[in-house]
């Protein structure tokens, strides 16, 4: 299995996923918006302009290739009546896929999204990753989930504002945070060591476990570029906020989730497979 056509490459997350797999060796393809970005970020892969809302742009795309690797979200200024990607675009990915034999489906969830139906919460968002993750399963063909920790990255990309750190509410059980580094050398070696009709759901997880203020207080410690401090909001404020935001509605919801979910350490399958972790939240601050 060589050639894994990638939708979603350019994000965050996805960009360390198609530099691991390109190191590996893979013959990729991008199913790209932007292909200036796309050429310049990944000059060895294949590059296909189009957008997961069009059918004949996902069969383009998918024509020749082994496997299909969906780096897909919710964005956090979506609302529930529009298109999501993750919703009625995997739904054209899906029939194409099975269409055109493709014999693997990777696709990056989240961990956090399991707190669904806990105490009472209830989120479109997560109905929609649940979702997705039963449309794989129920598809036929064989696929890889990865269920990620909270990344490191979302404290330099979400929490931090200016020079604050910006926490929500009080974290009730500590995260195994992730850095999207390891992450994608652990998607890279899933393509090379499962086996072509095995199918396999993989948990991912950092080294350490911290609650947000422990891991912002480890960051501020450690970041070289600036000086830091965090930023308190009480839920209640985030609540009320998110009644005028979309945005800030969307921030409510996943933080409360990351605050409750009672995550624990479920990952020593997937370093026994895939490799263990080796970038600690200290070494990912030092390094940015």
């Amino acid at each position: 299995m060589k050639k894994i056509l990638i939708i979603g490459s350019t994000g965050l997350l996805g960009k360390p996923v198609t530099k691991a797999l390109i190191a590996a060796g893979f013959e990729l393809t991008l199913l790209v918006r932007q292909v200036d970005l796309a050429k310049q970020l990944f000059p060895e892969a294949r590059i296909i302009k189009g957008d997961i809302q069009n059918r004949a742009d996902i069969e383009t795309a998918v024509q020749g290739q082994d496997a299909v690797f969906l780096n897909l979200s919710v964005k956090q200024t979506e609302k529930p009546n529009e298109f999501h990607a993750e919703s009625k675009g995997l739904d054209l990915v899906i029939e194409v896929a099975q269409t055109l034999k493709i014999k693997r489906i990777a696709y990056l969830s989240s961990l956090v999204h399991l707190y669904q139906g806990m105490n009472d919460f209830d989120w479109w968002v997560f109905r929609i990753k649940q979702e997705a993750v039963q449309k794989i399963k129920d598809s036929g063909i064989a696929y890889t989930i990865f269920y990620p920790s909270i990344f490191m990255e979302s404290i330099i990309h979400q929490s931090k504002q200016g020079s604050l750190i910006a926490l929500g509410g009080k974290s009730e059980y500590p995260m195994y945070y992730v850095a999207a580094e390891d992450y994608a050398r652990q998607v890279a070696k899933s393509f090379e060591v499962l086996k072509e009709n095995e199918s396999q759901d993989f948990v991912i997880q950092g080294l350490e476990a911290f609650t947000q203020e422990e891991a912002a207080q480890t960051f501020i410690r450690h970041y070289k570029k600036e000086k830091l401090r965090t930023m308190w909001a009480p839920m209640f404020v985030m609540k009320l906020m998110g009644k005028f935001s979309q945005k800030f509605d969307y921030g409510y919801h996943i933080v409360e989730a990351l605050n409750k979910y009672p995550e624990k350490f479920d990952a020593q399958p997937t370093w026994d497979l895939l490799g263990k972790p080796s970038i600690t939240l200290k070494d990912f601050a030092e390094g940015l």
